[in-house]
């Protein structure tokens, strides 16, 4: 596996022969697996503490809910659930927190606030001066393929090649942030597990992630109990396991190892302690 070394700001993260994990913090009341339960400051920041506590590389915080069928919120309520939590965390944790957002006065803003990455799901697309926002704040970005948008993208989502079209696609927004000033060391590229792809489609994108590798950056995945798991788990009982079960858990064990042994350099994942240990074995395997 390719290693990468990212420093910016006060902080410095080596990927490559360990995995960096980014711990998720949904302040939204929405979202698929944890929605509701730190939807206010208190909860959010007693959240964050404990996720840093278990081992976190990265806090990503997000106010707007990302699946599938969700609708989005206004630029100000975005605000309003994450910038009181970014601004109580910065400066007193050491590790960074990235913004989860899609707009750039919410990513203007956080970063004002002390968040010192940007996670646009969108790659730049939904809002033209994201990219703007980035460059002049001098933050690391992860940009990340989507088919559609999380109000279209499981409406029976197709490709004639997957891993040609997802690749091909973050090598033109990976070109396109270069060209609009960010820096090639700076640059984080995710291929969107669950993001307008079918069950098949995520399996085989975690087996193949050594191509979008390929394109000479570091890779992050999300497999974290998403719907791809508790399908398969499921069986012909569709629906009998959710995002919260224990078994989803252990799905989302078995997609992290996947990704990993694949070329994933950051996983981003809800239950961060067991994903710590979990990776640490598979890490010394992969590096014996």
């Amino acid at each position: 596996m390719q290693s990468f070394t990212l420093e910016f700001d006060r902080f410095r993260l080596e990927l490559g022969r360990h995995t960096c994990i980014m711990g998720i913090l949904n302040t939204t009341p929405d979202s698929f697996s944890d929605g509701g339960k730190f939807d206010t400051v208190e909860t959010a920041v007693a959240q964050a503490e404990k996720l840093i506590a278990a081992g976190a590389h990265i806090l990503d915080i997000g106010g707007e809910s990302s699946r599938p069928f969700s609708e989005p919120v206004s630029e100000q309520e975005e605000m309003d659930r994450v910038i009181p939590v970014i601004e109580s965390l910065a400066g007193r944790i050491e590790i960074p927190i990235s913004i989860d957002t899609v707009k750039s006065n919410v990513a203007r803003e956080a970063v004002q606030a002390g968040a010192r990455m940007i996670n646009d799901i969108s790659a730049f697309e939904k809002d033209p001066d994201m990219v703007r926002v980035a460059a002049k704040k001098k933050v690391p970005v992860i940009l990340m393929h989507m088919k559609g948008t999380p109000q279209t993208m499981q409406v029976d989502p197709s490709y004639d090649d997957l891993m040609f079209e997802i690749t091909d696609y973050l090598a033109a927004r990976a070109a396109f942030a270069l060209e609009n000033g960010i820096e090639k060391n700076q640059i984080i590229l995710d291929p969107g597990i669950g993001f307008g792809k079918t069950i098949q489609h995520n399996l085989v994108l975690i087996k193949h992630l050594e191509q979008i590798a390929g394109l000479g950056f570091p890779i992050l995945t999300g497999p974290s109990r998403k719907s791809f798991i508790q399908h398969i788990l499921s069986g012909k009982k569709a629906g009998t396991i959710g995002p919260d079960h224990r078994k989803t858990e252990y799905g989302t064990l078995a997609a992290v190892a996947a990704s990993v042994m694949n070329g994933a350099h950051i996983v981003r994942v809800h239950d961060v302690e067991t994903v710590k240990a979990f990776t640490q074995i598979v890490d010394s395997i992969r590096n014996a």
